[in-house]
């Protein structure tokens, strides 16, 4: 286990096939497992990580590489539900119970998945509608391109409305520099929503949320522009106890422009 957080050096332990880094101690408050977005991968948690460590030292944290990510190998299939069960392993492996989970963009749809299916005491989704929405509408139309030799453009289209503008020097070029974007991972975990309708789709998220409410699982939102009124109305009818941050001049990445601000909310995450 490393003694700090943010900032580490030492190289990553591979944990049920993916590249993690471990910190803090073991006690009473709910451990983090962090879960990066698509073709990012675990170093963007760092200036959040930076943050906790002053606000609530030694708190339990798991960070790590998605499958084909960082130092994390690929999979023959990116299926979401498959993804969570693969963090699950590494969760167990290092001997944590019930965590939070903190996932950014794609990574809170798995931290949703996640903890409608294994034991969670709460889930921080950073800015990921559930509902594909429009979203779905443009992928399918453009798919011919994502799966031909110009793919690129597909991706560099999504990123040029992430607002990265919006973001400090330093997490302006964290967000351009560490990254890998490969035609596989796009295709594979983008696969549910090429293949299935938004309403399918939804009718799942739907499911998910109500295992959520059910076990009585804290789930947060935190997103940096007012949600869609009919997203919120749809979001808070499935977990009337969802507590929605906005933080403003994000974009995409409320955790890069505002991450004290999410180590706060990270710091009473998991909190009966």
């Amino acid at each position: 286990m490393n003694d700090g957080q943010g900032g580490n050096d030492a190289p990553p332990r591979s944990i049920g096939g993916l590249a993690t880094d471990s910190y803090g101690r073991d006690d009473d408050r709910a451990p983090l497992v962090l879960v990066h977005g698509l073709t990012y991968d675990r170093r963007q948690w760092d200036p959040v990580l930076r943050e906790l460590a002053a606000l609530d030292p030694d708190r339990r944290v798991l960070r790590m590489d998605l499958p084909g990510h960082g130092g994390s190998p690929g999979r023959d299939s990116y299926d979401i539900a498959e993804v969570a069960g693969v963090i699950h392993e590494a969760v167990t492996a290092v001997g944590l119970e019930a965590p939070v989970l903190v996932g950014h963009s794609l990574g809170g749809v798995i931290a949703t998945v996640y903890a409608a299916r294994y034991p969670a005491r709460g889930v921080v989704n950073v800015d990921q509608p559930l509902l594909v929405g429009g979203f779905g509408d443009l992928l399918r139309r453009v798919e011919p391109v994502l799966r031909g030799p110009d793919w690129q453009q597909v991706w560099d289209g999504m990123t040029a409305r992430m607002g990265i503008d919006q973001l400090p020097p330093d997490a302006r070029e964290m967000v351009r520099t560490q990254t890998t974007f490969r035609q596989e991972l796009l295709l594979g975990y983008w696969n549910e929503v090429l293949v299935q309708s938004a309403e399918e789709i939804g009718q799942q998220r739907t499911r998910d949320l109500d295992a959520i409410r059910d076990r009585g699982i804290g789930y947060d939102y935190v997103t940096g522009s007012d949600p869609n009124p009919a997203y919120r109305s749809w979001l808070e009818s499935a977990l009337p106890h969802v507590r929605i941050t906005v933080l403003a001049g994000a974009g995409h990445f409320p955790h890069l422009a505002h991450p004290a601000d999410v180590a706060r909310i990270l710091t009473g995450s998991g909190q009966s």
